[in-house]
């Protein structure tokens, strides 16, 4: 009698190798959704996760070494995936993100031919099967040689372009969809407390009481002694660093809106035709985050499409722009970030990275973003050069054209602030050789602009 197949009971099938895979598979998306999306993990520990990958791959690496080719290219396809995104992962630690994204775009194409390369041999082994000849009916898959839309003549290399197109298109709508992912990423301040105070000026009075003699007036020793009671009074000047970001009731930085795991954030937007990344290799985003509230521990860098997924209260409050060469924005990022100003009530933070072009570049990027609103000079009383700090001047790294700030202004608040002398070298490592004083004034601007927007 034929014996019964013995049916595979839970705890092997949890035992299996495949099945551990996909479990790991599974949180190695999570981990690679919140280090493009979610931002809520560290550095090191998306390193840490990212690293785990090797030993997976080294295990089928080295379990298939005795299988058939092309079932060891496969592995070997499917683990350049997360070494690919490890590799682009590490120079963050250094601030390297010019590395990073040089190393995520060549990643990317190699991954696009891969990819093209198993289609490729896919269309081909389908090809050999051999259809019908007797069937009278157009045949519509595209695996078919004899397939009605690849004409009688040159079927194949119509179908290798199809293939071709085919497959281009899917890949670019997937990384599209990659690129764009957000989920349900929000913007949450930290909470808080505490009430609104510039950095004030004390002044301390010291007594400096001079010495007292004891003096015979008999003695024959003339003297000329100072008054008994001649005090001279010496004027301290002191700052007092009594300003904490806050708004609202409560103790703590923050702000009423905030909530328990909300961290002051600092988004750099990526746009096309400049180098939108400048300076941020050298710190100058992570330098301004300063410490007494928390805050992110890795700068941002953002696609101007990604903004429209934030909802309207759970969205970044500022957004920064800078670079010195041309900032080319298409139809639909131009109404995105129309939207983003006035529909999210958010703020553009540009600084000038180092030329004058630039200045002109930014303008006319306003003007098609708020075409009915000019732009103003912002003056030193206006809030913005006032809370925290009050900036006795306005801070200029490398004057690039004007001297002064432009703003614009929509019912009586700055949705738009630029800066002309290149801030961003300031809050770089080094400071970029400039005087203390400048860079000082630096960070508190850049201080004060995300307070503003905060508020």
């Amino acid at each position: 009698m034929p014996t019964k197949p013995r049916l595979l009971n839970v705890r092997d099938w949890l035992l299996r190798p495949l099945v551990w895979t996909g479990a790991y598979a599974v949180v190695w998306c999570l981990l690679w959704i919140d280090a493009h999306a979610w931002f809520r993990l560290g550095v090191w520990s998306l390193t840490i996760g990212f690293l785990s990958a090797l030993p997976v791959c080294y295990y089928w690496i080295r379990r298939r070494r005795h299988s058939s080719l092309v079932v060891r290219r496969a592995v070997l396809s499917i683990s350049y995936i997360p070494l690919w995104q490890l590799a682009a992962h590490l120079p963050h630690h250094s601030f390297s993100y010019a590395l990073a994204e040089t190393i995520n775009q060549i990643g990317t194409a190699v991954a696009f031919f891969l990819g093209l390369g198993w289609a490729v041999w896919w269309i081909d082994r389908e090809t050999k099967r051999a259809p019908d000849p007797n069937s009278k009916k157009h045949i519509w898959d595209p695996r078919q040689l004899v397939a009605w839309y690849f004409g009688r003549k040159n079927n194949k290399l119509h179908q290798s372009i199809f293939t071709l197109l085919t497959y281009t298109c899917l890949f670019g709508t997937m990384a599209l969809i990659l690129t764009r992912l957000s989920g349900c990423s929000i913007y949450e301040s930290p909470i808080g407390g505490g009430e609104e105070k510039q950095l004030r000026q004390i002044v301390k009075i010291q007594k400096v009481i001079n010495k007292k003699y004891v003096i015979n007036p008999y003695s024959s020793i003339l003297f000329n002694p100072p008054p008994i009671d001649d005090i001279e009074l010496q004027v301290l000047e002191v700052t007092e660093h009594l300003y904490k970001i806050g708004q609202g009731k409560g103790d703590g930085a923050g702000f009423s809106a905030g909530t328990t795991r909300g961290k002051v954030r600092f988004i750099r937007l990526k746009y096309n035709g400049g180098d939108w990344q400048q300076d941020m290799d050298r710190g100058s985003d992570l330098n301004l985050l300063t410490d007494g509230h928390p805050v992110s521990d890795r700068p941002e860098p953002m696609e101007i499409g990604r903004l429209k997924s934030f909802p309207a209260r759970k969205s970044p409050p500022m957004v920064y722009m800078t670079g010195q060469q041309k900032i080319s924005l298409s139809g639909k990022e131009i109404k995105i970030m129309r939207s983003y100003l006035l529909e999210n009530h958010a703020m553009l933070f540009g600084d000038n990275g180092g030329s004058s072009g630039w200045e002109g570049q930014f303008i006319s990027m306003m003007q098609k973003i708020l075409p009915k609103v000019e732009p103003i000079s912002v003056y030193l009383d206006h809030t913005i050069h006032r809370i925290p700090y009050p900036l006795p001047r306005l801070p200029i790294v490398a004057p690039h054209g004007r001297s002064d700030a432009l703003g614009w202004v929509v019912d009586g608040r700055l949705v738009a602030y630029y800066h002309p002398g290149d801030i961003g070298d300031a809050w770089a490592d080094g400071h970029s050789g400039v005087p203390r004083e400048v860079w000082e004034s630096s960070y508190q601007l850049g201080v004060n602009i995300i307070y503003y927007a905060h508020s």
